[in-house]
C-alpha cells in the first residue's frame, strides 16, 4: 500500500528524534572513554565538547591495572554476581510460584505483608545489627543473603507465573507431579524471558552494589571491584595533591575516567546477549493476564 506524504514526514521526524536520543545517550560514555585515553596535559586544558581524544596515552589504565587488588576485586565481584544472582533467581522463583497459586492458604495476607516491605523498612542501623547478630559481618554471605529477594522483582515474576495456564498445572498434578517438579519442568521453562530479565536486573544490582560492602565488609580480600575502584581513586587523588603539580592532577583525572570504563564495560558487554529477552519479559511481567 502506498504511503502518504504525512506518513513519510512522521517517519522522518521520528528518525531524527531517535537519532538525537541515541547521540545524547552515547556521548557521555564517548566523552568518558576519550578522556581516559587523552593526554593528561591536553585534557586539563580542554573542557569543551570532545568527539575525539586529545592526544593518546594509556598511563591511566596501566596505573589502575598495576594495582593487584583490582584482580581480586574482579574475582570477588564475579563471585557475588554469579552466586548472588543464582540465589536471587532461586528464592524469587520459589516465592513467586507459591504466591501465584490462587489456592494457597493465606495468600492475600502474605501478599499484603510482602508488599508492605516495598514502602517501609527497618532502616540501616537495625539492618546492620541484624546482620551482625547473624554473624555475617565481614563474610561473603552478607553480600548474598540479605538481598535474596527483591520485592519489586518478585511481584513482576509472580505476575508472569500467573499467566501460565492453570489447566496445564492441574494436568501435571493429575499425572502425579509435585510443586517442585511443576516449577522446574513446566513453569520455569515457559518463563525464560522473565528469567532473563530478572537475571539482568539482579546481576546489575550486584555489580553496582556499593553500600552493602561498605557497611558489612572489613577485609580487603573480600572487597568487590566498586570498593577497589574507590580506593584507587582516593589514592590517586591523594598522590596528585601531594605532588602539587598540574600533571599529577591531570593524570588523576585520566584515572577517574579509566575507572569508570573498567567498572562499567563488563556489565555493558553482557546486555546484548540477553537484550532480545528484555522487552518481551518486561511486558510479560508488567501486564496482568
Amino acid at each position: 500500500m502506498k504511503r502518504s506524504f504525512g506518513e513519510h514526514v512522521f517517519d522522518a521526524i521520528n528518525t531524527i528524534l531517535l537519532l538525537l536520543v541515541i547521540a545524547i545517550s552515547l556521548y557521555p560514555m564517548l566523552y568518558v572513554f576519550n578522556s581516559s585515553i587523552s593526554d593528561p596535559d591536553q585534557l586539563l586544558r580542554s573542557r569543551s565538547f570532545m568527539l575525539l581524544p586529545e592526544g593518546f596515552q594509556l598511563d591511566a589504565y596501566k596505573h589502575v591495572f598495576s594495582n593487584k587488588k583490582i584482580y581480586s576485586g574482579y574475582l570477588n565481584t564475579l563471585f557475588y554476581v554469579v552466586a548472588g544472582t543464582g540465589v536471587n533467581l532461586l528464592m524469587t522463583s520459589f516465592a513467586a510460584y507459591g504466591l501465584s497459586r490462587m489456592d494457597l492458604y493465606g495468600r492475600k495476607t502474605m501478599m499484603k505483608l510482602i508488599t508492605f516491605t516495598m514502602f517501609f523498612g527497618g532502616g540501616m542501623i537495625p539492618t546492620f545489627l541484624l546482620i551482625q547478630n547473624l554473624g555475617m559481618v565481614d563474610s561473603r554471605w552478607a553480600m548474598i543473603i540479605p538481598g535474596a529477594i527483591n520485592t519489586f522483582y518478585f511481584l513482576i515474576m509472580k505476575t508472569s507465573f500467573e499467566s501460565v495456564p492453570v489447566s496445564l498445572i492441574e494436568s501435571a498434578k493429575l499425572d502425579g507431579a509435585n510443586d517442585f517438579r511443576i516449577l522446574f519442568r513446566i513453569v520455569l521453562p515457559l518463563s525464560k524471558s522473565i528469567l532473563a530479565v530478572m537475571m539482568l536486573y539482579y546481576a546489575v544490582d550486584h555489580w553496582n552494589d556499593y553500600v552493602t560492602p561498605m557497611l558489612y565488609l572489613r577485609s580487603q580480600e573480600l572487597y568487590p571491584i566498586q570498593i577497589v575502584m574507590r580506593d584507587i581513586l582516593i589514592s590517586s587523588s591523594t598522590e596528585s595533591m601531594g605532588a602539587g603539580a598540574d600533571t599529577g592532577f591531570a593524570i588523576g583525572e585520566n584515572i577517574k575516567y579509566a575507572t569508570i570504563i573498567i567498572s562499567t564495560l563488563p556489565i555493558m558487554a553482557v546486555y546484548p546477549f540477553i537484550q532480545r529477552f528484555f522487552v518481551q519479559g518486561a511486558l510479560i511481567g508488567a501486564v496482568k493476564q
